[in-house]
């Protein structure tokens, strides 16, 4: 599934359904990647000022990527 992200909030929803289709808790998901629970909790809730090395570790524990493309071609 492809989605657009236009906000932090986009983020943070595509990491909540993910995570929980996986089944995973958002405590089993902090320690899988290597972050603190508050930071899973931040990231799901949208906030926009998180480290982004982290945002990535969660995303790859989740088999999550992100692509950079041109707006013209999105």
């Amino acid at each position: 599934m492809n989605v657009v992200v236009t906000s932090s909030a986009d983020i943070g929803n595509a990491v909540r359904r993910a995570r929980k289709a996986a089944g995973l808790t958002q405590d089993v998901l902090s320690v899988a990647a290597g972050v603190g629970p508050r930071f899973v909790v931040e990231l799901e809730g949208g906030k926009s000022s998180l480290q982004l090395d982290k945002v990535l570790a969660v995303l790859s524990v989740l088999k999550l990527s992100v692509t950079v493309c041109d707006e013209a071609e999105a």
